[in-house]
């Protein structure tokens, strides 16, 4: 249950929310490592909603080479982070009555990049495609 608060969690961090495998797993073993805090505070957002399942509830979908928050993902982890107005209920709720209680924005058009930050994105990926290469030949 915690893994799956935090793949939502680092979803809705990425722009359009989606993540390709290697920054997922690298952003996972980041807050796998991070502490107890992380572990409660996941723990704490999982037990808003019972019998949270990503992958079948349809609140993140595999698309091509990584995973991507779906708008009903937002709305849940959206109910599990807000502040409840009284007392914890006995009961959770299930996703399907968060996703149906919770209405969702339109979504929000990406914001324009400068060309220059662009441009360093670029070559901050080469950098680290080299640094692989040059590791993998050394490892040989």
């Amino acid at each position: 249950m915690n893994f799956q608060v935090t793949v939502l969690k680092i979803l809705v961090s990425y722009p359009d929310g989606f993540a390709v495998m290697q920054d997922l797993k690298r952003d996972l073993a980041i807050l796998a490592t991070s502490g107890h805090d992380w572990a409660h505070r996941t723990r704490r957002l999982a037990a808003r909603v019972s019998e949270l399942d990503i992958f079948s509830q349809g609140l993140v979908d595999r698309e091509s080479g990584g995973w991507k928050i779906t708008s009903k993902g937002r709305a849940v982890l959206e109910f599990m982070e807000s502040r409840p107005a009284a007392p914890e209920p006995i009961r959770a709720p299930l996703v399907e009555e968060v996703a149906e209680a919770v209405v969702v924005p339109a979504p929000v058009p990406p914001l324009r990049q400068s060309t220059d930050r662009a441009k360093r994105r670029s070559e901050r990926r080469e950098r680290r495609r080299e640094a692989r290469e040059r590791v993998r030949t050394n490892a040989s």
